[in-house]
């Protein structure tokens, strides 16, 4: 059996298992003012989160820093979603922090309020599902290759399954997406979310592909043909 057949199939599988007691998001409801007119959210489908920004560069090499790359192929993502007929929106279009943007979270820690920030975003913002773009960093520097993170509910682990594909074969890399029980975003975002985490910028091999604007071109194409083979498969 063709190795993303298989992938999609175990990720199929998740699907139903957890459709009892999915965490998906509620149906969004208009709100009726006073005036009796209907207030909508904004709309989308997807979510582009750009991980870092501003203050916080994420992990970095030298001069090159994570959350410049993280822009770069955000950029290029919404593009590719555009133009494919799949609305999209960015949470961050340029270099900054979205902690500056929280007025809201009373807390002494910049990490907290922008995590919380990216967060509120989801909930103001209608949507199907968050894609929150990283890049990976470890002392190991032989460790190299992307990695999606999803939450427990099957929707998630499919859309992970899908990504993670597409990029194994961007990459010629077979390896497979894992939960992410520890993280924020994917602990408090209701819709279906992942995170990818498109190479390692600590592996010489993935730092010349992250910081190519060509391969992040390709990078980006994976994304968004993941997503897009979730929404064939999850419709």
């Amino acid at each position: 059996m063709h190795r993303s057949l298989l992938m999609c199939l175990i990720a199929l599988l998740l699907l139903a298992s957890s459709s009892s007691h999915s965490a998906a998001a509620m149906p969004f409801q208009p709100v009726i003012s006073k005036s009796g007119f209907d207030w909508a959210l904004p709309n989308t489908v997807v979510i582009i989160d750009v991980g870092h920004g501003g203050v916080d560069g994420g992990a970095a090499y030298g001069d090159m820093l994570e959350k410049d790359i993280n822009l770069a192929v955000a950029h290029k993502l919404y593009a590719i979603l555009r133009a494919q007929g799949i609305a999209a929106v960015m949470n961050r279009t340029s270099d900054y922090a979205l902690s500056e943007d929280n007025r809201w979270h009373i807390s002494r820690s910049r990490h907290r309020k922008d995590l919380s920030q990216r967060r509120q975003l989801t909930e103001e913002i209608d949507s199907e599902l968050l894609v929150s773009l990283h890049v990976n960093s470890t002392k190991n520097k032989s460790k190299y290759g992307p990695l999606v993170l999803h939450q427990t509910s099957g929707e998630s682990a499919l859309l992970a399954f899908c990504i993670q594909d597409a990029l194994n074969r961007q990459q010629n890399t077979k390896f497979l997406p894992r939960e992410g029980t520890p993280f924020y975003l994917l602990r408090r975002v209701h819709q279906p979310s992942v995170i990818v985490e498109m190479g390692f910028i600590s592996s010489e091999r993935d730092r010349a592909m992250l910081t190519d604007p060509v391969k992040q071109q390709e990078i980006a194409e994976a994304v968004a043909s993941g997503i897009r083979q979730y929404k064939w498969i999850a419709r």
